[in-house]
């Protein structure tokens, strides 16, 4: 361990500052008059750059150990720098986007798809991963919805936690393992119209009770570091919020993390109109407790001349700086300044049969089976298969955020097809283009005969990846271009069709669900994707996917989501196929979603039997068993997500009409009957009231099982 105090005390003001500075790793990169341009942009000197405490957006571990050599080289102190990046879903092995994890409902496989992304950054140089995302999420308009794990809390919580806990191994200073950042506080997932960056206006009780619940769980799990979001939170940017930064995640959380700004967030001050030039800027966010500012110059440029002025001291900017050091020695930079990365062990690491054979895993474990009229699992008899639609034979599905993943390592489903069914003949036929401006239709003709020759037709339709991700909202959520088109038009050769979708959010696909017979949802895959579809369709692997979003039937219900309120004026039941609480009704399309959270089906028919409480009233002291039996009534093995729901019927604040309070995945054997048991505990039961406290009252709660859209089986519960 290092002798932090006494490193402190021997460094300049200068040099304390520029540890609480992260710039692009191209700065330190390029030399002599290449970097004068990007320099003078960043506001900075030479002279800076030797003091710089951090870097991100490099490239590989050749890159790391080069800047790190040279920084050691001409730094006093031997400070070394600290490498970050956003390993999202993999690094070089890709695995299916965080929106897709959600939907496994398992903890435990998100937990070895991480430990696997973190043993590849870490080889190739990476020592701080801005990851968990645990950003709460009900608008499919907004594109990073693929970065969160969904509309549930309590899932957003745990799924971080998992993540947290996997990158952190045994230690961050271990050669494999990476420091962590929850992001981004708080509420980014609330932009309005579900426009990327777009203002956030919430109630403080939505707030507490819905968007916070995830970060404070990943605050509880040990991360490392907390980045403030970019967003406005009612009316303050987050990285200048005291009310947030001070009062709730210092004061009520306790919570003692370092604190990094997003990229130029504190720059954003100024678009914001909260100040009117930089130095302000970098003394809002100062004072509010962000730590390292990213890829803006106010700490740089002021903050020795609010020091001099009085309005900080040096002490404060110590304060800081120790929380740096401490990272570092708490990665053991100190001792190795590569945190064991090299080219050789990163060309060893990467893109191994074994990650390979992981993400194949995760990607059939996180695809949802939207519809299936009993068209699949197709068979593997088949002669001719053909494979149709603008993601039939393309590499480009991996997900936006992959770092370092590269489409042409990617499996298509064409490639996955051929070499699940080797004796088959396997035609790929694009049919139209992906984009919203691409109304081209001259390949349906090609289509429509290949699917007519074929025995099977796999339409593999979706969005861009690049249609999702951080900036990329969509005013209409449906298929881009002519792909409906395209799927009628094929249907019409070929009954036996199912389709396909990739996919970074819930998509409005009411129209392709009245045409196909059968839809898979792949999301964004990752590297092994076309393999994982070519295993679910063909019965090799069997669908347990859970939606952890809600699919809307037209963009105009967005924000659509399960754990909504009850409404003084529902519509009368007899209007709706289930009567969920929703107000007047949308002229239309009706209020229900497409496909609701917790929808997912199955090869296997899981058939609940049995609902029982311990007890049927219990006191705050108490604890209550619940006990589920489910009985695969099939042939098929499969695993099945076992939720427990709550609903308050009376309380002082109106309550959700449902609340996922537990789950389980379970595996069953063909025939197997099991009984999965929970335990409530009176925490499980809160809400935050009027009088700005997290309670539970006495009263009635249900308790149920089943999905958002069909609950099976439902017991009362009395809270004394």
């Amino acid at each position: 361990m290092k002798d932090l105090k006494k490193l402190l005390e021997q460094m300049t003001l200068e040099e304390k500052i520029g540890q609480l500075g992260q710039y692009n790793a191209n700065l330190f990169i390029q030399s002599g008059a290449d970097i004068t341009g990007p320099l003078t942009q960043a506001g900075l000197s030479e002279e800076d750059l030797k003091h710089v405490g951090s870097i991100l957006n490099f490239k590989n571990a050749e890159e790391v150990c080069t800047i790190q050599k040279r920084h050691l080289e001409q730094d006093r102190n031997k400070i070394p720098m600290c490498f970050m990046m956003d390993v999202i879903h993999g690094y070089r092995t890709i695995y299916p986007i965080p929106l897709a994890l959600g939907c496994s409902f398992d903890t435990d496989m998100v937990a070895e798809c991480t430990r696997m992304a973190s043993k590849e950054a870490a080889a190739s140089g990476i020592q701080v991963t801005f990851t968990p995302m645990v950003d709460y999420v009900r608008d499919a308009r907004w594109g990073r919805v693929m970065e969160s794990c969904g509309e549930e809390p309590l899932l957003n919580g745990l799924m971080g936690a998992a993540q947290i806990k996997a990158f952190q191994g045994d230690g961050i200073d271990k050669p494999d393992n990476l420091a962590t950042c929850v992001k981004h506080f708080a509420a980014y997932g609330g932009a309005e119209a579900g426009r990327d960056y777009n203002t956030v206006e919430l109630s403080e009780h939505t707030l507490r009770e819905f968007y916070l619940p995830a970060y404070k769980a990943c605050i509880d799990a040990g991360v490392d570091m907390l980045m403030p979001s970019f967003n406005v939170l009612n009316g303050v940017p987050a990285v200048a919020n005291s009310w947030l930064m001070k009062k709730i995640l210092k004061e009520e959380w306790g919570a003692d993390v370092l604190v990094i700004s997003d990229y130029n967030a504190v720059g954003e001050l100024l678009k914001h109109g909260i100040v009117d030039n930089m130095k302000d800027a970098a003394k809002l966010a100062f004072d509010n407790g962000c730590h390292i500012e990213m890829c803006s110059s106010g700490y740089i440029k002021y903050l020795k001349e609010l020091i001099e002025e009085g309005v900080f001291t040096e002490a404060q900017v110590d304060e800081a700086v120790m929380k740096v050091l401490e990272l570092k020695d708490r990665l053991g930079l100190f001792e190795d300044p590569y945190h064991g990365a090299s080219p050789e062990k990163e060309a060893a690491a990467c893109l191994t049969p074994e990650n390979r054979a992981l993400v194949r895993k995760a990607a059939a474990e996180c695809a949802v089976l939207l519809k299936n009229d009993g068209i699949l699992p197709f068979s593997e008899d088949v002669k001719k298969v053909a494979v149709i639609g603008p993601f039939a034979d393309n590499h480009a599905i991996k997900g936006f955020w992959a770092c370092q993943g590269r489409d042409e390592e990617t499996v298509t489903v064409k490639e996955g097809i051929e070499a699940a069914i080797p004796n088959a003949e396997v035609v790929a036929i694009k049919g139209c283009g992906d984009q919203w401006d691409d109304l081209d239709k001259s390949g349906f003709d090609r289509a429509v005969m290949a699917a007519k020759e074929a025995d099977i037709v796999v339409l593999c339709l979706g969005e861009p990846q690049n249609y999702s991700g951080e900036g990329n909202s969509r005013g209409d959520i449906d298929l881009p271009g002519v792909q409906n088109e395209l799927a009628e038009e094929v249907m019409k050769a070929n009954p036996n069709t199912a389709a396909v979708i990739f996919t970074g959010r819930p998509l409005a696909i009411t129209r392709l669900s009245k045409t196909v017979p059968a839809i898979l949802n792949m999301w964004f895959p990752g590297t092994e994707g076309g393999s994982a579809a070519a295993d679910l369709l063909f019965g090799k692997m069997n669908p347990s996917g859970k939606l952890s979003m809600t699919f809307p039937q037209a963009v105009g219900q967005c924000p659509i989501y399960y754990n909504h309120l009850m409404t003084g004026r529902p519509k009368a039941p007899e209007m709706d196929l289930i009567h969920k609480g929703y107000a007047s009704n949308y002229i239309g399309c009706g209020n229900l979603p497409l496909y609701s959270f917790g929808h997912g089906l199955s090869y296997s028919n899981f058939v609940y039997e049995d609902l029982t409480l311990s007890q049927d009233a219990f006191t705050a002291d108490e604890k209550v068993t619940v006990k589920i039996t489910i009985h695969n009534d099939s042939d098929v093995k499969g695993k099945e997500t076992v939720m427990l729901y709550m609903r308050d019927l009376v309380a002082s604040n109106a309550r959700p009409i449902q609340q996922l309070i537990a789950f389980e995945k379970v595996e069953f054997e063909a025939g197997e009957r099991k009984t999965i048991e929970f335990t409530i505990e009176e925490p499980m039961l809160r809400f935050w009231n009027n009088e700005h406290k997290f309670v539970s009252e006495p009263g009635l709660f249900h308790i149920s099982t089943g999905y958002a859209d069909h609950l099976v089986h439902t017991k009362e519960l009395v809270l004394k």
